[in-house]
This record gives structure tokens, C-alpha cells and sequence, in this order.
């Protein structure tokens, strides 16, 4: 185990993106990984969560095109991602990156020195998929939990980023997924 770690420490710093969409496992799948590499997990919905105290930056936020939300979000997580890789240390993103999120977090490794990992979830089975999000109770303070309506509107937009580095299908027992993310990382 001693001899893994000093493996992991000396590599080149990791930043791997874990996307998909709500509900198909990927904060199972980033926090999985993050054990793997002993990395930070940043979440979109935690870093969010902090500024919804505040009513003015939320107006600012709904009125921002794109999304404020979404862009903002998207920002604080690869300044975050940038401070962990300038130190050498991997670093695991987990939220639904688009293109755009997509080529930013390319632009940050490609920067910084590191190598980049995509990972893409899914729930092949739309019923196993509404079960998970309408049972999820993430507790994150001043955040809400999506309903199946909301995540409908996001599959018709969603296009699932092309050229991940590995595709997962959380329908599939874990021991699967988990020696898929294994084999990636050896």
C-alpha cells in the first residue's frame, strides 16, 4: 500500500471530470475515484450551495445568459481544479459539464501539466434512473433536490460528451463499474 502511494504522489497530477446526468451515479463514481487517486472531490451542486445565501448574487445569477448558475459554478470549480493541480495533487470534478466545461477542463490540464480523465455516467433504465433521483437525500445545506420532471427537461438538452475516456452505465452492478475505474487508473 506504501509503495502504491508514493506511486500515485510522484505521477503527473490527475483532473478528472465526472459527468452525466442527475442522478446517474456520478458523485458514487467521483468519490470512487477520488479514494483511488487520495484526491478532493468538487462538486458543482456544493460550491452552488454557498452562494445561495445571498439574494443579490442569486438575482445576478438567474439574469446571467448562459446560465449563471451553470457558468459560474463551472468557474469556481476549475479555479479550485487549478489551485490543487499547481500543488501536484490530482483533483476530481463532479457535476454535468457540457462541451464548453468539457474544453475548459482540457484547457486547465493541458496547462497545468496534467492528465485529463472524462468520465460519463448513465442510467440505461429510465426507471431505475427516476427511483435513484426521487429517493436521493444528499443533504447539502441551501441546496434543493431535483424532481424527475426537471431532469426529463435535461434529457432532451443533454448530449453526453464524446470521447470519454470511459463510459458508465450504473444499471450495472458495482463490482463492474468499479473494475472498469480500477483498469483506468492502473
Amino acid at each position: 500500500m506504501e509503495r502504491e502511494a508514493n506511486q500515485l504522489t510522484t505521477m503527473s497530477p490527475c483532473l478528472v471530470l465526472v459527468t452525466g446526468l442527475p442522478g446517474t451515479g456520478k458523485s458514487t463514481v467521483a468519490e470512487a475515484v477520488a479514494d483511488r487517486l487520495r484526491a478532493p472531490v468538487l462538486a458543482h451542486d456544493w460550491a452552488m450551495s454557498g452562494l445561495r445565501p445571498f439574494p443579490a448574487v442569486q438575482l445576478a445569477l438567474d439574469h446571467m445568459e448562459p446560465s449563471g448558475h451553470r457558468v459560474v459554478g463551472w468557474a469556481i470549480l476549475g479555479a479550485l481544479a487549478r489551485a490543487q493541480l499547481r500543488q501536484r495533487r490530482s483533483v476530481v470534478l463532479d457535476g454535468v459539464a457540457r462541451l464548453p466545461e468539457v474544453e475548459a477542463c482540457q484547457e486547465t490540464a493541458r496547462s497545468e501539466g496534467a492528465r485529463l480523465v472524462v468520465i460519463a455516467t448513465r442510467c440505461s433504465d429510465v426507471s431505475v434512473h427516476r427511483s435513484r433521483l426521487e429517493s436521493r437525500q444528499r443533504g447539502i445545506p441551501n441546496w434543493y433536490e431535483l424532481d424527475w420532471d426537471q431532469v426529463q427537461r435535461s434529457i432532451m438538452s443533454w448530449e453526453e460528451p464524446t470521447g470519454a475516456d470511459l463510459q458508465i452505465d450504473t444499471v450495472s452492478d458495482w463490482p463492474a463499474n468499479a473494475s472498469l475505474l480500477e483498469a483506468l487508473f492502473d
